[in-house]
C-alpha cells in the first residue's frame, strides 16, 4: 500500500510542476493540485511536507 502511494506522490509532484510552469502559482487548477499532493503527504504522515504546501 505504501508504493501506491509513493506512486500518487510522484504522479501529483508531476502535475502540480507542470501546471505551475504553465497556468501560475495562483492558478485554481494549480492550487488544487497542491491540495492532492498535500493529501498524500498527509496520509503517508509526512504533515510537515503537507503543510509546507498550504
Amino acid at each position: 500500500r505504501q508504493q501506491r502511494w509513493k506512486e500518487a506522490e510522484e504522479l501529483f509532484v508531476q502535475v502540480m510542476e507542470k501546471r505551475k510552469r504553465v497556468l501560475d502559482e495562483e492558478h485554481p487548477d494549480t492550487l488544487s493540485s497542491m491540495a492532492n499532493l498535500a493529501a498524500t503527504y498527509r496520509k503517508q504522515g509526512r504533515k510537515k511536507k503537507a503543510k509546507e504546501l498550504e
